[in-house]
């Protein structure tokens, strides 16, 4: 299967930042190099909001986070969400704006480390995966 758009969670792109050989950073940077990042102003906006906690400080320096928005919001495929966003899919209703983001982007894959959009029922139009499960199905295509 070729991937050419995807969306990632914000759990995913951080986690790729803190630990470069991770399952996130390889899957992360499989699909910098092969497919289209799809953001909405939202889902930048909340990687923004966590990317600047103070408990990364150590981890991760300002210059870095500077560079990871940048370049991300550079090489982004951004869709404009309807408002209100529509129906809610999730258990956590803060993941809807993913599945949103997701469908208006016509994406194949949700990158998610989160249980709330992974236990989602199939039948959206795309597949929710987990790094390691996205990386997996990656090395098999």
């Amino acid at each position: 299967m070729r991937i050419e758009r995807a969306v990632i969670d914000t759990n995913v792109l951080i986690s790729a930042a803190l630990s470069p050989r991770s399952a996130p950073a390889q899957i992360v940077d499989c699909l910098l190099q092969h497919a289209k990042l799809v953001f909405s102003q939202a889902t930048f906006e909340e990687l923004e909001t966590r990317i600047w906690r103070p408990k990364f400080d150590r981890y991760l320096d300002i210059e870095r986070r500077q560079l990871l928005l940048h370049d991300l919001a550079a090489i982004a495929e951004w869709v404009t969400l309807p408002s209100p966003a529509g129906a809610a899919y999730s258990r956590d209703s803060n993941d809807d704006v993913f599945i949103h983001t997701a469908l208006h982007g016509k994406v194949e894959w949700l990158v998610t480390g989160d249980r709330d959009l992974l236990d989602l029922s199939p039948g959206l139009g795309f597949e929710i995966l987990s790094p390691a499960h996205a990386l997996e199905r990656w090395q098999q295509d």
